[in-house]
């Protein structure tokens, strides 16, 4: 996250500010979800274009196989993404089924778990017993306990709706512009392909850049990464490329 000034920092830690926070559910966020399918689509869409081009095909079997790869890949990323966060979201709820069938079947067994929970982080005595008997006075309070010290789960929803739309809409947007230079029929292929991997350089720096600025990480760092991370994917589809038309007979126009 961004830093924060002292005064603004402050102001959001008055004990209002603080209760009117506290009292809103917690929100979800889809950061991960557009970086991810940002880094991807610019990733895949590169490398079917330096294949393709190192292997000696036309610009047109680039820009074919790039727009289906936009479209086919984009949208089984976003299946996947949709299914992984729905799977966790059932998840949470066969474990809350569990933990709420513990409750009415051994409530005690439970309200010793909670206890010992406690325990392990240093309270004894007189604390400990109010602390156990405050979370386990309030089913809800308790079973969400539960969640987060036994199993590790946060209580936050995720809409897989949201999360497999989030991923598509950034996969097919940043995996179109390495394919912006093959609509402009007069430059050169050698030019629109260096054009290409002068925008798809762009792209990755500045998905990087924009985590940096989210999690508050050093912005050079982090688009330079992320700038390795895809250039190498493309290098290594050109290469193959390249060494299956010289090595493989692979025949280009």
């Amino acid at each position: 996250m961004k830093t924060k000034d002292a005064h603004t920092l402050l102001q959001q830690h008055h004990p209002k500010a603080i209760q009117k926070r506290l009292s809103q559910p917690p929100k979800s966020q889809h950061i991960s979800d557009a970086v991810l399918g940002g880094i991807d689509g610019c990733v895949t869409t590169f490398a079917v274009v330096s294949g393709t081009l190192g292997a000696g095909f036309p610009k047109s079997v680039a820009l074919v196989l790039g727009v289906a790869n936009l479209l086919a890949d984009g949208f089984s990323m976003a299946i996947s993404n949709y299914e992984a966060v729905k799977a966790h979201g059932e998840f949470v709820d066969s474990v809350v089924q569990i933990e709420e069938e513990h409750i009415d079947k051994v409530p005690a067994g439970e309200r010793e778990e909670i206890r010992q929970i406690f325990r392990q982080k240093g309270f004894s005595g007189k604390v400990l017993e109010q602390i156990t008997s405050t979370i386990t006075q309030d089913r809800q309070l308790w079973v969400q306990t539960m969640l987060a010290e036994e199993y590790g789960i946060q209580n936050i929803s995720l809409n897989p709706w949201r999360s497999a739309m989030t991923t598509f809409t950034s996969f097919f947007v940043v995996g179109l512009v390495p394919l912006i230079p093959f609509l402009l029929p007069q430059l050169a292929i050698k030019n629109q392909f260096i054009l290409s991997a002068c925008l798809a350089c762009l792209m990755f720096f500045l998905i990087g850049m924009m985590k940096s600025l989210v999690f508050s990480k050093p912005v050079f760092l982090s688009g330079l990464r992320t700038l390795l991370t895809g250039g190498s994917a493309a290098t290594i589809a050109f290469i193959a490329g390249y060494i299956l038309r010289k090595f493989f007979d692979v025949a280009g126009a």
